[in-house]
């Protein structure tokens, strides 16, 4: 099925975008046995890699730590003049980003698929342009998937310029922790980054608009991360409307309304806008191709990750979803299939887990107990407290819980929820288990290791079933 390897402007795959789904989509195809391109305009590796998930994580990483040091005495270790600065912090999350990028370079090399460095443009016909600083050529193909990601979304009433009112990209690249930090929006990027800078000193307060911070999360792992947070001296305003920011030479005057109808207005050093993100499908040639989008601008898919256009197709972030980077890598993988020949399967979006690295880390997967009982479902909830497991007491993190929805009638593992130690790598015992649709009897009868978190697990199973053994 291989094009003509002579020819390095006509391939049997070109992927527009280097991302999790991107790179992912290129090197199956690789495998199986087909000519790929990938054109990048930055760097490999995407959003994800470079300016989102990896550098936050390692920002995170450097937190904790910090936090860790606030309570050392405690572990028998005593510093005197400590102090905490986010300069190396940050250069450290750059360092690793920089690391994983040239690793997807060796992987390119390693299954001989070819990196084209320029911004590419669908132009219909198979063909895709590449301007590369203004030097333009044309690559054809018989597939092309387009994954380009996704950037933030930026609210007319708060314009981001990241000196003073900054999107992720801009919290990330901060060598400094100032004084005060607004953030508007408490989704994911919101609390992550509310993390990192009260750990290093600055003084957060959060504004979001929904009644309750994580809203996609179940609404008692809400109402537990809100308390935790304003334990640890971070002002939270639910329910409340963001109205303006006045930019100023030492700091931005904001005004939001709360839930109640009071005005606020306070002055803070940096406004930082986790309002969501916004699809980049305006300037990569869908219209000349004939590609069909939403009234949101998400490129239409159907399970096997076409277009509307034959030999088109899109994952990730530019088609959808849940944007979330481990959903753009199974959509990549699942695409490079189909196109080879080789589909066999599809992506379970209603198995795709939820991941929030702050800390106390919250990770979830499937319905939250109200859209549970919205479904029709005959539910039973178990919740089973961190402080029941040994491990975690050890740690000396037991804040938190692990929650189970199952279906009365055959005992399907309706959702779970999880905040506390190590929950992001936990819920993936949850997300096998749906995935081979085990019952929740099947959850606990897998025998744990002693002593481990993961035995909050089979703890959380035996709660949904009324009968937990160590509470």
């Amino acid at each position: 099925m291989a094009a003509n390897g002579s020819d390095d402007t006509r391939f049997d795959l070109i992927v527009v975008g280097s991302g999790p789904g991107g790179y992912i989509a290129a090197i199956r195809a690789s495998q199986l046995g087909l000519n790929v391109a990938c054109i990048e305009a930055e760097k490999l590796g995407g959003v994800c890699l470079n300016i989102g998930c990896i550098p936050t994580k390692a920002m995170l990483t450097s937190a904790f730590l910090v936090n860790e040091m606030k309570s050392a005495e405690k572990h028998g270790i005593t510093a005197s003049e400590i102090t905490f600065d986010l300069g190396p912090a940050q250069e450290r999350s750059r360092g690793v980003a920089n690391q994983l990028s040239r690793g997807i370079a060796g992987l390119f090399k390693k299954n001989k698929i070819k990196h084209v460095q320029g911004y590419g443009r669908l132009l219909g016909g198979g063909k895709v342009e590449v301007d590369s600083d203004g030097a333009k050529t044309t690559l054809e193909a018989d597939h092309i998937i387009v994954a380009t990601g996704s950037r933030p979304r930026n609210l007319p009433i708060l314009q981001i310029d990241e000196e003073r009112i900054w999107s992720s990209t801009g919290a990330l690249m901060q060598t400094k922790a100032p004084e005060s930090l607004l953030i508007v929006g408490a989704g994911a990027i919101g609390m992550e980054f509310a993390d990192v800078y009260d750990s290093y000193g600055t003084k957060v307060t959060i504004v979001e608009a929904i009644d309750r911070i994580l809203p996609l999360e179940d609404a008692e792992v809400s109402k537990f991360m809100e308390r935790t947070y304003k334990k640890r001296g971070m002002d939270i305003h639910t329910g409340a409307r963001f109205e303006s920011a006045d930019i100023q030479d030492d700091g931005v005057v904001v005004k939001f309304k709360d839930s109640k109808g009071e005005v606020h207005e306070i002055k803070v050093d940096a406004v930082l806008s986790a309002v969501g993100r916004v699809p980049n499908s305006e300037d990569v040639g869908l219209d000349a191709a004939g590609v069909e989008t939403d009234e949101r601008g998400f490129i239409k898919v159907d399970a096997q990750m076409r277009t509307n256009v034959e030999g088109v197709y899109a994952i990730g972030d530019v088609a959808g979803r849940q944007l979330l980077a481990h959903k753009g890598m199974h959509e990549g993988a699942v695409c490079a299939e189909h196109i080879a020949g080789e589909g066999h399967h599809t992506v379970d979006y209603d198995n795709v887990p939820n991941c929030t690295y702050c800390h106390p880390e919250v990770a979830s997967v499937g319905m939250t107990e109200a859209q549970a009982k919205e479904a029709g479902y005959d539910i039973e909830v178990g919740k089973f407290p961190w402080v029941g497991i040994g491990r975690a007491v050890a740690s000396g993190h037991a804040e938190g819980f692990i929650k189970v929805i199952r279906d009365k009638q055959y005992s399907e593992i309706l959702g779970a929820h999880i905040v506390g130690p190590h929950a992001t790598e936990l819920i993936a015992e949850f997300v096998v288990g749906r995935h081979l649709e085990s019952t929740v009897e099947e959850m606990e009868r897998a025998m744990h290791p002693h002593p481990t978190l993961s035995e909050g697990v089979g703890e959380g199973a035996l709660s949904a079933l009324g009968r937990a053994l160590h509470i």
